[in-house]
This record gives structure tokens, C-alpha cells and sequence, in this order.
């Protein structure tokens, strides 16, 4: 997961964030879409010319949003390898699922009637260092994969609804907080498992 960089300059109260497009894409994210592009070529969705501009103008791109605009026409929105959407994420008596390269705003909306929602943020950008996911959940579940570092607060109002949060946050890490309404709900948070070499480690180290 990225995270922008920090500026030291001091900050209005109400300023502005950066809107989700126009966020800097980074050079494994120019990598991802020239993959996408060059197995179109492969297999005869792009001809060579369309290929090349379309590789030439990816590794040229500055922003998110000049990416993803290389790959619409070649898959379908979950197979997008980066995925710019801040729409409300919403489910009725089913699943929906966020994962791989996607921008987090800074507020996300959440509506899960007896409905699962699981987001995956392991690959994903956060357009700030405190995302907040405003829920409404009746009879429905959040879940949330957070890589290590990364902090999780359960802030909104819970009626008959569970936690069980098991991240490995750290003192300066990115907090995602929780907050809304949640009725007969439930908020289950999971770290990646972590390699034997790396319990080993740390457990040599704290000794």
C-alpha cells in the first residue's frame, strides 16, 4: 500500500484533497498498464500501432487518471490494473470486492445490507494518511485485509454488531477508521500472514 508522502508546510484545516485522478502514478504503475497493453497486443486486441502509442503515452503518463484511461477498452472494470473509483461501495444480499491497484479517498462510502463487503488494501493507494469508510451496515459484514503499519479504529455507532480487528499497526502508520452505523453487523480486520523467517526475526529482535 502507498501512502503520499507527508509535506512539512503547515496545512489549512480545510483544505482541499487532491482529487483521485490526478493522483502521481508511480513507475510500477506505468509497469502494470504496459503488461495490460502488451498482452492485448498478443493476443490481437491492439494492433501494433495502437500498441505502441498507447505503451509510448503509459510510460509518458504523470497521473493515475492518464492510466487508466490506456485500459478501459481491454478488460472489464475488476480486471482493471488500476482502478480509479471513488463512488460509494454498496451491496444487497451478496459480495463486493475491492482489491489489487485502487485508489482509497479520503472518505468512502459504504452501504452493506445483509451483504458482504471485503476490501483488500494491500496494493492500494491512500489519498491520505487518515481514511475514514462512513458505513451503514445492517445485517452485513466488513473486511478488511490491511498490510503491516497500518491502524484500524472501529469510531461509529455499533447496535448488536461484533469486532474483531487484528492488524499490526505502528506508532506513525496510516489509520483506517471506521465510522458510520452498524446494526446486527460485523467489522473482522486481518494482517497477511506473516513468513516463518519473519517471526523468527522479530522474536530475535525484541530478545
Amino acid at each position: 500500500m502507498d501512502v503520499p508522502q507527508r509535506d512539512a508546510r503547515p496545512r489549512p484545516a480545510d483544505a482541499k484533497a487532491t482529487r483521485v485522478r490526478d493522483l502521481r502514478a508511480s513507475d510500477a504503475d506505468r509497469e502494470r498498464v504496459a503488461a495490460v497493453l502488451g498482452e492485448a497486443f498478443a493476443d490481437g486486441r491492439l494492433t501494433a500501432d495502437e500498441h505502441a502509442d498507447r505503451t509510448a503515452r503509459a510510460y509518458a503518463a504523470r497521473t493515475l487518471g492518464e492510466l487508466t484511461g490506456l485500459t478501459v477498452d481491454l478488460s472489464p472494470e475488476e480486471a482493471q490494473p488500476i482502478l480509479v473509483d471513488d463512488r460509494p461501495v454498496t451491496v444487497f444480499f451478496g459480495r463486493t470486492r475491492r482489491d489489487g491497484r485502487w485508489v482509497v479517498p479520503v472518505k468512502l462510502p459504504l452501504l452493506a445490507l445483509f451483504g458482504t463487503v471485503e476490501l483488500d488494501l494491500r496494493e492500494a493507494v491512500l489519498q491520505r494518511r487518515h481514511i475514514v469508510v462512513d458505513s451503514m451496515v445492517l445485517g452485513g459484514r466488513i473486511r478488511l485485509l490491511v498490510p503491516d503499519g497500518v491502524r484500524v479504529d472501529v469510531t461509529g455507532r455499533t447496535i448488536l454488531s461484533t469486532r474483531d480487528l487484528r492488524a499490526r499497526p505502528v506508532a506513525d502508520g496510516p489509520t483506517i477508521e471506521v465510522g458510520g452505523t452498524m446494526i446486527f453487523g460485523s467489522v473482522r480486520v486481518r494482517a497477511p500472514r506473516r513468513t516463518l523467517r519473519a517471526r523468527v526475526r522479530d522474536r530475535f529482535t525484541r530478545g
